[in-house]
Order: structure tokens, then C-alpha cells, then sequence
């Protein structure tokens, strides 16, 4: 098989690291943090907050979206976080 069309192992849930970058007071970020604790807990999938005020790059990176989700370093989301569309993420 070609190396394009290699298929990567799957990894579990439990192996995924969901990262929610946020700043302090605001709702949308208080929102988002509920539902990537609620399927982050479901799955067994850690999961760590980065707050934008004190990463430069980060700030100029995403200050227009947040709260932004990454999984396992990659962007997946950004203002309302769908836990169905999380949880998707995690397992597949």
C-alpha cells in the first residue's frame, strides 16, 4: 500500500489530549469548559486550559476565536463547543 494511503492506528480516547484555550471572564469560555470536562470525563480523555493573556503566541493566534479547542495539538473547534462533535473527535 502506498504510504499516502496508509491508514494511521487509531488512537483511544483515553490516549487524546484536549486542549481549551481561553481567558478569564468570559462566558463562552465558562461554556466551553463544561463540555470539554463532561466528555473529557465520559471518555477518560485528559484535557488542560491555556489561558490567552499569558501566551503571546497564542493570543495572536486565536484572539479573534476563542474559546478555541484543540485535540492532541490540532484545532477542532472555536466559540460553541457541540459535545456531540467532540466526542466524535475523541473516538474516531
Amino acid at each position: 500500500m502506498s504510504p499516502l494511503f496508509r491508514r494511521t492506528e487509531k488512537k483511544r480516547p483515553e490516549d487524546r489530549v484536549v486542549t481549551l484555550i481561553r481567558k478569564p471572564g468570559c462566558h463562552l469560555c465558562d461554556d466551553a469548559q463544561r463540555v470539554v470536562e463532561a466528555v473529557c470525563a465520559e471518555l477518560g480523555s485528559s484535557w488542560e486550559q491555556r489561558d490567552i493573556t499569558e501566551d503571546e503566541e497564542l493570543y495572536r493566534t486565536y484572539w479573534e476565536q476563542i474559546p478555541v479547542v484543540l485535540v492532541d495539538g490540532a484545532q477542532h473547534d472555536f466559540w460553541r463547543v457541540n459535545p456531540d462533535r467532540l466526542r466524535r473527535a475523541l473516538t474516531s
